[in-house]
């Protein structure tokens, strides 16, 4: 028998979020034609998609029977408390102005962000959105480094 490989043949990301949500056709609407995301491939019948953007991947599925739902409590809204996803965008600013349109309740609005790492500081442009079901998702773009303005400890 051959030796299995430690890794994959294509890199896949080792964390991948699986969201449930209560409306699948409405979170993938929501995920595709606002955020962007492509979809990798689906299981309509199962009410599962597996998505990608440039390089990040989500998975969503409606739960469908008990018998594949994998839950520690009781789903209520907002599904996403304590979470929130960080996703890193190529043009932050024209998402920020299609979830605007689609109505979507903003947290943080569009901002400039640095934080410290180090002796240095990596700054964000991003915002806070809610999907439909409250998961939090905060998209991003990179805006590099520089030195560090406010001492750390």
């Amino acid at each position: 028998m051959p030796e299995r490989s430690a890794e994959p043949e294509s890199p896949r990301p080792r964390l991948v979020p699986e969201l449930y949500c209560s409306d699948f056709a409405a979170s993938l609407r929501f995920y595709t034609e606002v955020v962007g995301f492509r979809v990798v491939y689906a299981r309509p019948e199962e009410r599962f998609a597996y998505l990608g953007l440039d390089g990040a991947e989500l998975m969503i599925e409606q739960p469908t029977g008990e018998d594949r739902t994998w839950l520690a409590a009781e789903l209520s809204y907002p599904f996403g408390r304590g979470v929130n996803l960080s996703i890193e965008v190529r043009e932050v600013g024209r998402l920020y102005a299609r979830v605007q349109q689609c109505g979507a309740r903003i947290l943080v609005p569009l901002e400039d962000r640095w934080y410290r790492q180090d002796e240095g500081e990596a700054g964000n442009c991003q915002f806070v959105v809610l999907d439909p079901d409250g998961y939090l998702l905060r998209p991003f773009q990179n805006l590099g480094r520089r030195e560090c303005r406010v001492p750390g400890p």
